[in-house]
Protein backbone atom coordinates (compact mmCIF):
# COMPACT_ATOMS: atom_id res chain seq x y z
CA UNK A 1 0.00 0.00 0.00
CA UNK A 2 2.85 2.39 0.78
CA UNK A 3 4.68 1.53 -2.47
CA UNK A 4 2.10 0.91 -5.21
CA UNK A 5 2.87 -0.25 -8.72
CA UNK A 6 4.74 -3.22 -10.19
CA UNK A 7 7.51 -4.78 -8.11
CA UNK A 8 10.53 -6.85 -9.15
CA UNK A 9 11.69 -9.68 -6.89
CA UNK A 10 14.45 -12.11 -7.92
CA UNK A 11 14.27 -10.81 -11.47
CA UNK A 12 10.53 -11.37 -11.86
CA UNK A 13 8.15 -8.43 -12.17
CA UNK A 14 4.83 -8.64 -10.40
CA UNK A 15 2.11 -6.27 -11.66
CA UNK A 16 0.24 -4.05 -9.27
CA UNK A 17 -2.53 -5.91 -7.55
CA UNK A 18 -2.67 -5.01 -3.90
CA UNK A 19 -2.74 -7.97 -1.54
CA UNK A 20 -2.71 -10.46 -4.43
CA UNK A 21 0.61 -9.05 -5.61
CA UNK A 22 2.12 -9.84 -2.20
CA UNK A 23 0.59 -13.32 -2.20
CA UNK A 24 2.07 -14.03 -5.61
CA UNK A 25 5.53 -13.01 -4.38
CA UNK A 26 5.25 -15.16 -1.26
CA UNK A 27 4.01 -18.15 -3.27
CA UNK A 28 7.03 -17.97 -5.58
CA UNK A 29 9.39 -17.52 -2.64
CA UNK A 30 7.89 -20.58 -0.95
CA UNK A 31 8.59 -22.59 -4.11
CA UNK A 32 12.15 -21.34 -4.46
CA UNK A 33 14.79 -24.10 -4.06
CA UNK A 34 16.56 -22.05 -1.40
CA UNK A 35 13.43 -22.15 0.77
CA UNK A 36 13.35 -25.95 0.71
CA UNK A 37 17.02 -26.02 1.65
CA UNK A 38 16.59 -23.49 4.45
CA UNK A 39 13.59 -25.21 6.04
CA UNK A 40 15.14 -28.68 5.73
CA UNK A 41 18.41 -27.59 7.32
CA UNK A 42 16.64 -25.69 10.09
CA UNK A 43 14.48 -28.70 10.97
CA UNK A 44 17.38 -31.16 10.91
CA UNK A 45 19.58 -28.82 12.94
CA UNK A 46 16.90 -28.35 15.59
CA UNK A 47 16.19 -32.03 16.15
CA UNK A 48 19.33 -33.90 15.15
CA UNK A 49 22.64 -32.01 15.14
CA UNK A 50 24.24 -28.63 14.51
CA UNK A 51 25.80 -30.26 11.43
CA UNK A 52 23.11 -32.76 10.38
CA UNK A 53 23.86 -35.64 7.97
CA UNK A 54 23.63 -34.38 4.36
CA UNK A 55 21.52 -37.41 3.42
CA UNK A 56 18.90 -36.30 5.95
CA UNK A 57 18.72 -32.72 4.75
CA UNK A 58 18.56 -33.93 1.13
CA UNK A 59 15.62 -36.18 1.97
CA UNK A 60 13.86 -33.36 3.80
CA UNK A 61 14.41 -30.99 0.87
CA UNK A 62 12.90 -33.54 -1.50
CA UNK A 63 9.91 -34.02 0.80
CA UNK A 64 9.39 -30.26 0.95
CA UNK A 65 9.45 -29.96 -2.83
CA UNK A 66 7.32 -33.06 -3.49
CA UNK A 67 4.58 -32.02 -1.06
CA UNK A 68 4.59 -28.29 -1.87
CA UNK A 69 5.88 -27.47 1.59
CA UNK A 70 3.51 -29.64 3.65
CA UNK A 71 5.10 -29.40 7.10
CA UNK A 72 3.16 -32.41 8.42
CA UNK A 73 4.68 -34.58 5.70
CA UNK A 74 8.06 -33.02 6.37
CA UNK A 75 7.80 -34.02 10.04
CA UNK A 76 6.92 -37.58 9.00
CA UNK A 77 9.97 -37.67 6.77
CA UNK A 78 12.14 -36.55 9.66
CA UNK A 79 10.96 -39.16 12.17
CA UNK A 80 11.10 -42.01 9.65
CA UNK A 81 14.58 -41.19 8.36
CA UNK A 82 17.24 -43.56 9.74
CA UNK A 83 19.80 -40.73 9.90
CA UNK A 84 17.64 -38.96 12.48
CA UNK A 85 18.08 -41.89 14.88
CA UNK A 86 21.56 -43.08 13.95
CA UNK A 87 23.25 -39.74 14.59
CA UNK A 88 24.84 -39.37 18.05
CA UNK A 89 22.58 -37.60 20.54
CA UNK A 90 24.33 -34.24 20.80
CA UNK A 91 21.65 -31.56 20.89
CA UNK A 92 21.09 -30.00 24.30
CA UNK A 93 17.55 -29.26 25.31
CA UNK A 94 17.13 -25.52 25.39
CA UNK A 95 16.36 -24.16 28.88
CA UNK A 96 12.59 -24.06 28.45
CA UNK A 97 12.58 -27.58 27.03
CA UNK A 98 14.64 -28.88 29.93
CA UNK A 99 12.49 -27.14 32.55
CA UNK A 100 9.25 -28.44 31.04
CA UNK A 101 10.76 -31.93 30.67
CA UNK A 102 11.69 -31.88 34.36
CA UNK A 103 8.19 -30.85 35.42
CA UNK A 104 6.58 -33.47 33.21
CA UNK A 105 8.94 -36.23 34.33
CA UNK A 106 8.22 -35.55 38.01
CA UNK A 107 4.54 -34.91 37.25
CA UNK A 108 4.70 -31.57 39.00
CA UNK A 109 2.30 -28.69 38.35
CA UNK A 110 4.12 -25.55 39.55
CA UNK A 111 2.27 -23.50 42.12
CA UNK A 112 4.28 -20.37 41.36
CA UNK A 113 5.03 -19.69 37.71
CA UNK A 114 7.44 -16.95 38.72
CA UNK A 115 10.02 -19.58 39.65
CA UNK A 116 9.82 -20.94 36.11
CA UNK A 117 10.24 -17.49 34.62
CA UNK A 118 13.20 -16.74 36.89
CA UNK A 119 14.86 -20.03 35.93
CA UNK A 120 14.47 -19.25 32.24
CA UNK A 121 16.00 -15.80 32.72
CA UNK A 122 18.92 -17.30 34.65
CA UNK A 123 19.53 -19.82 31.88
CA UNK A 124 19.44 -17.20 29.15
CA UNK A 125 16.05 -17.91 27.58
CA UNK A 126 13.60 -15.40 29.07
CA UNK A 127 10.02 -16.19 28.12
CA UNK A 128 8.98 -14.51 24.84
CA UNK A 129 11.97 -12.18 24.95
CA UNK A 130 14.61 -13.33 22.45
CA UNK A 131 17.69 -11.13 22.02
CA UNK A 132 17.23 -10.83 18.25
CA UNK A 133 14.42 -10.91 15.66
CA UNK A 134 15.62 -14.32 14.53
CA UNK A 135 14.81 -15.80 17.94
CA UNK A 136 16.94 -17.83 20.33
CA UNK A 137 19.92 -19.69 18.93
CA UNK A 138 19.48 -23.32 17.98
CA UNK A 139 23.21 -24.10 18.24
CA UNK A 140 24.60 -26.09 21.14
CA UNK A 141 27.34 -23.58 21.83
CA UNK A 142 24.81 -20.93 22.82
CA UNK A 143 23.55 -23.03 25.76
CA UNK A 144 26.66 -24.77 27.08
CA UNK A 145 27.57 -21.99 29.51
CA UNK A 146 24.23 -22.39 31.28
CA UNK A 147 24.65 -26.07 32.11
CA UNK A 148 26.33 -25.24 35.44
CA UNK A 149 23.34 -23.10 36.45
CA UNK A 150 21.05 -26.04 35.67
CA UNK A 151 22.61 -27.91 38.60
CA UNK A 152 21.44 -25.21 41.03
CA UNK A 153 17.96 -25.16 39.50
CA UNK A 154 17.70 -28.97 39.55
CA UNK A 155 18.78 -29.04 43.18
CA UNK A 156 16.29 -26.34 44.18
CA UNK A 157 13.54 -28.15 42.30
CA UNK A 158 14.36 -31.50 43.92
CA UNK A 159 14.43 -30.02 47.42
CA UNK A 160 10.85 -28.86 46.97
CA UNK A 161 9.72 -32.43 46.29
CA UNK A 162 8.81 -35.07 48.86
CA UNK A 163 11.77 -36.85 50.52
CA UNK A 164 10.02 -40.08 49.49
CA UNK A 165 9.94 -39.20 45.79
CA UNK A 166 10.68 -42.24 43.62
CA UNK A 167 13.43 -40.98 41.33
CA UNK A 168 13.95 -44.45 39.86
CA UNK A 169 10.32 -44.58 38.74
CA UNK A 170 10.66 -41.11 37.25
CA UNK A 171 13.75 -42.21 35.33
CA UNK A 172 11.84 -45.19 33.97
CA UNK A 173 8.93 -43.01 32.95
CA UNK A 174 11.02 -40.23 31.43
CA UNK A 175 13.84 -42.19 29.80
CA UNK A 176 13.08 -45.89 29.91
CA UNK A 177 15.82 -47.78 28.03
CA UNK A 178 17.63 -44.51 27.29
CA UNK A 179 18.73 -44.27 30.93
CA UNK A 180 22.35 -45.45 30.95
CA UNK A 181 23.78 -47.92 33.43
CA UNK A 182 26.05 -45.15 34.73
CA UNK A 183 23.10 -42.88 35.41
CA UNK A 184 21.22 -45.64 37.19
CA UNK A 185 24.27 -46.44 39.35
CA UNK A 186 24.76 -42.78 40.23
CA UNK A 187 21.11 -42.44 41.20
CA UNK A 188 21.27 -45.57 43.33
CA UNK A 189 24.34 -44.20 45.13
CA UNK A 190 22.85 -40.75 45.80
CA UNK A 191 22.56 -39.82 49.51
CA UNK A 192 18.81 -39.19 49.21
CA UNK A 193 15.96 -39.70 46.79
CA UNK A 194 15.88 -35.97 46.17
CA UNK A 195 19.55 -36.02 45.19
CA UNK A 196 18.85 -39.01 42.97
CA UNK A 197 16.35 -36.81 41.16
CA UNK A 198 19.06 -34.17 40.68
CA UNK A 199 21.33 -36.83 39.18
CA UNK A 200 18.56 -37.80 36.77
CA UNK A 201 17.79 -34.23 35.68
CA UNK A 202 21.48 -33.56 35.04
CA UNK A 203 22.16 -36.87 33.29
CA UNK A 204 23.46 -36.45 29.73
CA UNK A 205 20.59 -38.45 28.29
CA UNK A 206 18.06 -36.22 30.06
CA UNK A 207 19.86 -33.02 29.07
CA UNK A 208 19.79 -33.93 25.39
CA UNK A 209 16.96 -34.08 22.93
Amino acid sequence: MHEPGPQTVFGKTYPAGGVEQGRAVLTDLARHPATAEHVALKLARHFVADQPPPALTDRLMKSFRDTAGDLKELAKTLVTSPEAWEAPSEKLKRPAEWIVASLRAAQVVPDDIRRINQAQVLLGEPLWNPPAPTGFSDDNAAWLDGVAQRIDIANSFAQRQSPDIDAAAIAERALGPLASAETRRSMAGAPSRQQALVVLLMAPEFQRR
